[in-house]
């Protein structure tokens, strides 16, 4: 209202020529011109309406911003500088009560919806809100040269992971901000492996460079929580030559509210949120934490899923708990669970029909990861599809059931994986022949529900062979 003489009473009227209902109630405002204190703020034609006293230019849009425009005409009644209210549109009865003016608008149509403001077109709020706003970004400006390219600029000074990413600018950053009620400021956490300080601007500009929508960034700033967490051992997690990444399981309703892909392909390609999500985080770990190949990532040959690697658990549809709520969190609460994942191992059963065999089959292949005669030290994560699932849920068994069942197949006597058994150097040491050894560390194994209808497939991700107090273990973050 700084833009308004002092103590102003009487009322404002927002238009643009570019409105047939502007242009409809010229008549109008020139006869409550004539007979009210009238400020008429025209957006996009200083001389329109022609013959006003009260004309004002609002080409640059700044009362607008300031009065929260929608759809013009808006028309503001206003008492010692504060607005008692507004009417948005052309109604004409309301505008006739407004004024006190019983035969304003005679002749005009009853009704006339009105245009978009200006100040509402796509792009501009964050415009005038980095221009006339409170909102300041405090992260360093890069300046781009008219002829250069942004996208190879981003390649050039290493922010990339290879593929193109989108350019954060101010306004961009500011619209992904939009995405949460958290003060720009806010440090959400110190990431590994240079200990920087990572604010909520910087998680926004990185998920814009990943290309998130706003309505993503409250995911991704749980899983920058989750990451720094120093029971996830990010810094271990990049250093180790081994294949994993920080893999994002995301539960609760803002999978649906985000539009998450938890069914067919859910591992694959073709979903904005899972790819760009996961892909902010691994952005975050490069650019804010300098967590870069051949620097402190030191993997010796790594997997796609260190690009970006998320998936939503289809838990509406399971028989059994999520795997948030196993996690601690009560139903109906988005999380997002980070576990250090290499890459995906197929399992395929045609035919087992019985919960005693496909437990057992799924068991053979859970002890093929990292190396068959690798004992006790991994995590894993177990994906199981709808049509493995049916066949424990036409059985009746429960999520406890299946754990306790498979638990007892994980395990072998140490005299088949010691070190030169089968002729092979690798495995156990030879001192713990005759005992029973377990393949994953206690309770190492994370089970979710995901995949098409479709296909007896399931999958196993295997965990850093160092998982454990020593190493990572999975964290889970309630998403605010």
């Amino acid at each position: 209202m700084s833009l308004l003489p002092k103590d102003f009473s009487g009322y404002i009227a927002v238009v643009k020529r570019d409105c047939a209902t502007c242009r409809l109630i010229q008549p109008a405002l020139k006869a409550l011109d004539q007979a009210r204190e009238l400020l008429v703020f025209t957006q996009d034609d200083a001389d329109f309406p022609r013959g006003l006293s009260g004309l004002r230019d609002d080409s640059a849009l700044e009362l607008s911003f300031r009065l929260e425009i929608e759809t013009v005409p808006t028309l503001i009644a206003v008492a010692d500088g504060k607005e008692t209210r507004r009417l948005v549109g052309w109604q004409r009865e309301d505008w006739r009560r407004l004024c006190d003016m019983p035969a304003l608008g005679a002749g005009l149509p009853a009704f006339s919806p009105g245009c978009g403001s200006k100040s509402v077109e796509p792009g501009m709020p964050e415009k005038l809100a980095l221009k006339f706003g409170d909102a300041r970004l405090q992260s360093r400006r890069i300046p781009v040269a008219a002829a250069q390219d942004p996208h190879e600029l981003a390649y050039e000074r290493g922010w990339s992971d290879g593929l193109p990413v989108i350019p954060p600018t101010a306004e961009r950053v500011l619209l992904m901000l939009g995405g949460t009620a958290r003060s720009p400021s806010e440090i959400v956490g110190v990431i590994p492996p240079n200990l920087a300080p990572c604010t909520v601007e910087k998680v926004a500009v990185n998920a814009v460079m990943a290309g998130c929508k706003p309505e993503y960034l409250p995911v991704v700033l749980a899983a920058v929580e989750a990451a720094c967490h120093d029971a996830f051992c990010l810094h271990g997690v990049l250093a180790t030559t081994y294949f994993v990444g920080p893999m994002l399981i995301v539960n609760g309703p803002i999978r649906d509210k985000i539009g998450m892909n938890s069914g067919i392909n859910a591992l694959g390609q073709g979903n904005r949120a899972n790819a760009s999500i996961g892909r902010a985080l691994q952005l975050l770990i490069r650019n804010v934490g300098g967590g870069i190949p051949g620097g402190v990532d030191r993997a010796t040959l790594g997997q796609p899923g260190k690009v970006g690697f998320c998936i939503a658990e289809r838990e509406e549809e399971s028989p059994w708990e999520s795997l948030a709520q196993e996690r601690g969190f009560a139903p109906g609460t988005s999380t997002v669970t980070l576990f250090a994942g290499g890459g995906v191992h197929p399992i395929a059963d045609q035919k087992s029909r019985a919960p005693e065999s496909l437990t057992r089959s799924l068991a053979l292949s859970l002890r093929t990861i990292h190396h068959a005669k690798l004992y006790g030290g991994a995590d894993a994560l177990l994906i199981l599809s709808p049509e493995h699932m049916r066949v424990f849920r036409h059985a009746g068994w429960t999520k406890k059931r299946f754990r306790q069942e498979l638990d007892k197949h994980l395990a072998v006597d140490g005299q088949v994986v010691i070190r030169g058994a089968g002729g092979i150097a690798e495995g156990m040491p030879p001192g713990l022949a005759g005992q029973r050894l377990n393949k994953l560390r206690p309770g190492g194994l994370l089970i979710v529900y995901a995949g098409a209808n479709a296909g007896m497939w399931s999958a196993v991700i295997s965990g850093w062979a160092a998982s454990g107090p020593k190493g990572s273990v999975p964290v889970t973050v309630a998403i605010e």
